[in-house]
């Protein structure tokens, strides 16, 4: 069992004791000695100025509202970020319309590496481990390379305390939709140099409710017993440990963490749909057949060394993602035997990563400011099962760039910079014996046969792009800040996109790969305006893009071969534009009372389809009222989902809807400390709603219903 790792994972991290400060740069070495209030707003400052991109900060107080257990679905509260959701178990971001391996998620400065192709796999972080946590939104392909040209989501942990202690905090949540029952302790300390944090979390959550009893697949109505959907359990057990060390100008850190999670899959939406697969089982907390495991172990450090105007980093990482998928064996050729070992094994990854990145800042006069840096990364993928969908597959990456920034004024900033990649992929073929036969069997001449049989071609492709970008920063005072920002950004085609070629239980369509396809390329216009003053604060940041090469599922017209496939959807390359904008506001009214709004929209369209993309999320906004009074705090919030009629060939449009929301928080004084009480509720009238992003909108299952939410804090210390 992956928590039986625990123990060798604190012994090890012991041995080697820290990790590092995320992708926060040498400045953090300068704030140790601040107040922890004084650097969260410095931090949070420093951040906006210091990026032409528009930046959202999630910081503890953020968290602490709109926490659900789930880092994405915590984050889709942020306007420009959305969450794609498969049942309450796997979620992953969306930002500005664009998902999967277009996004980058960095823990602790390193890339988080996983089954990201898929929708139904999610990120393998303990969200009660997230501190604070920095959205970029547009093109990170300058400083991260592929797979950030939608943007990256970095999560950062807080910095020690100024003074030596020990201390921690203990953490229950619990949701009444689901039954979730959550337990997250963390010890933390601090002596002279050095600072050690330790963190476990388990939560076990059974079957979701949902505001209906009946849900149509494919014109066949299957039941919802109880309202609650079968077989949506799971299990979560997350380990970590960091240490890290400074003295003068050194710094040093090192973390291991490990992130395990078994989550049941509704089985009216795996595979062929049955009503008898839906009879009620007696529990709402077993997991039965379809689900899947996921165990993510991760290994990082940073080395840094910081001397009058220069500074230095080295990271490196080690990341062993397994995810399996099991399912009652079924096959659909007559000749393929139940296999001797793991018999239900149906699909099984294993992707080991490895990364390293240097970077080198030199902070020169007249406000000149210069990074150059260099990064490769290595992943070898394994497959298992009795099923087949990706290929094994190596893959080498590496990238070398420059950035400049000069500050003109103390109001203004100018930035530049370039890189250049270069990658390769090389695919192993897989040829399909027993699909073979199954052709042979049928009929099939010999052509056809040999076009089907290879489930997967050898591919050995090499991609060279360049990416770059300029910017600038004005802040001329009175709390005005104005940011514009023009890029070229790529990404590397992944091996899904390449060479996948079979059913993808769940989207109960044919999926398949195009070994020619080039990469990704764009060219992206971003501005943010923003003002404070006073009460109020008011901001708005308008984008558009425009790509030449942009990859997605297109349905060819081709019914598949394969049994029980449906029809064959292609990834193909085509020109595609995004704009949009969010839109926030907030005002702070007299007895504690303050308002806010914020709002976004997301505008997709394939040039070459004349038809909008999938997976376009809807315009949504959110209007909120609060009181805070002391130790108290109330919010009232209205969310409202507008009708999704822009859809893709083949995609359902989705209905709006309107949802209220509540929380309220408390920090009731027990003994030395503060008990810090949080009450949510969720969707107050149990509307019945959908999400246009969700991996179970095509069943026609809705969102979960009413939901209650407790979480309590106990924080802890002594010197």
């Amino acid at each position: 069992m992956p928590y039986r790792l625990f123990p060798a994972m604190l012994v090890l991290s012991l041995l080697l004791s820290p990790q590092r400060s995320s992708a926060q740069e040498p400045d953090s070495v300068r704030s140790v000695d601040i107040q922890a209030v004084t650097v969260n707003s410095t931090f949070s400052r420093q951040e906006k100025l210091g990026s032409a991109l528009s930046v959202d900060i999630a910081d503890k107080a953020f968290i602490r509202d709109y926490f659900t257990g789930n880092l994405v679905q915590t984050l889709a509260n942020i306007p420009g970020v959305r969450s794609m959701d498969i049942g309450s178990g796997f979620s992953k971001p969306v930002i500005r319309g664009m998902g999967f391996n277009r996004i980058a998620v960095l823990e602790n400065g390193i890339k988080q590496e996983g089954q990201q192709w898929g929708a139904d796999h999610g990120l393998e972080i303990d969200a009660f481990n997230a501190e604070r946590v920095v959205v970029r939104k547009g093109p990170s392909s300058l400083m991260y390379g592929s797979d950030a040209m939608g943007g990256t989501i970095e999560i950062t942990p807080l910095p020690p305390p100024a003074e030596d202690l020990f201390f921690g905090e203990a953490v229950l949540m619990g949701r009444s939709v689901n039954g979730t029952v959550a337990a997250s302790l963390m010890l933390a300390l601090k002596r002279n140099r050095w600072y050690t944090r330790l963190r476990y979390t388990e939560q076990n959550f059974g079957d979701y409710r949902v505001p209906t009893d009946t849900i149509v697949y494919l014109t066949q109505k299957l039941p919802v017993h109880g309202n609650r959907l079968k077989n949506t359990a799971g299990r979560e057990r997350d380990a970590s440990l960091w240490t890290e060390y400074r003295r003068n100008g050194y710094y040093m850190n090192y973390s291991v963490s490990n992130a395990w999670q078994k989550v049941g899959f509704f089985p009216g939406a795996h595979g062929i749909p049955d009503a008898s697969r839906l009879d009620k089982d007696g529990s709402r907390r077993n997991i039965g057949l379809p689900y899947s495991t996921v165990n993510h172990l991760k290994a990082t450090t940073r080395q840094q060394y910081s001397w009058r105007s220069w500074s230095a980093s080295l990271d490196l990482g080690f990341q062993n993602n397994r995810c399996t998928e099991m399912s009652e064996f079924h096959t659909h050729y007559g000749s393929q035997p139940r296999p001797a070992e793991n018999p239900d094994r149906e699909l099984f990854f294993s992707l080991n990563t490895l990364s390293a990145s240097a970077r080198l800042r030199y902070f020169g006069s007249g406000g000149w400011e210069h990074t150059a840096g260099a990064d490769v990364q290595y992943q070898h993928n394994g497959i298992g099962g009795y099923s087949f969908l990706l290929p094994r597959y190596d893959r080498l990456t590496s990238g070398a760039y420059w950035i400049a920034s000069w500050t003109v004024s103390g109001t203004l900033t100018l930035s530049g910079g370039l890189r250049y990649d270069h990658g390769r992929i090389d695919i192993s073929a897989f040829r399909d014996r027993y699909l073979a036969d199954y052709l042979e069997a049928g009929g099939y001449d010999a052509q056809t046969v040999a076009r089907y049989e290879w489930r997967s071609y050898a591919v050995d492709k090499r991609f060279g792009d360049l990416s770059g970008g300029a910017g600038l920063v004005w802040n001329p005072g009175r709390g005005h800040l104005l940011k514009v920002n023009v890029g070229r950004s790529f990404r590397l085609p992944g091996a899904n996109e390449l060479a996948s070629n079979g059913v993808h239980h769940g989207t109960f369509r044919h999926e398949q790969g195009d070994a020619g396809l080039d990469s990704e390329r764009g060219w992206q216009f971003d501005a943010e305006y923003g003002i404070e003053r006073g009460r109020y604060s008011f901001d708005v940041s308008p984008f558009a893009s425009r790509y030449s090469n942009y990859i997605y599922l297109r349905p060819t017209g081709e019914w598949s071969l394969l049994p029980h496939a449906g029809q064959v959807y292609r990834y193909t390359g085509a020109k595609a534009v995004f704009a949009g904008t969010e839109v926030s506001f907030a005002v702070r009214l007299p007895f504690g009372l303050g308002y806010s709004f914020a709002g976004e929209y997301v505008y997709t369209y394939n040039l070459d389809e004349d038809i909008p993309l999938s997976f376009s999320p809807p315009p949504t906004m959110r209007n909120t009222v609060s009181w805070t009074g002391g130790r108290y705090g109330v919010h009232i919030e209205i969310e409202s989902l507008a009708r999704q009629d822009r859809v893709a060939r083949n995609e359902s449009p989705t209905p709006g809807a309107t949802l209220f929301h509540a929380g309220l928080s408390a920090d009731l004084p027990l003994g030395n400390t503060a008990l810090e009480v949080t009450l949510r509720f969720q969707n107050i009238f149990d509307r019945k709603y959908y999400n246009h992003l969700s991996f179970y909108r095509h069943v026609e299952i809705p969102e979960p219903g009413r939901n209650i939410q407790l979480v309590v804090k106990v924080p802890f210390k002594t010197r």
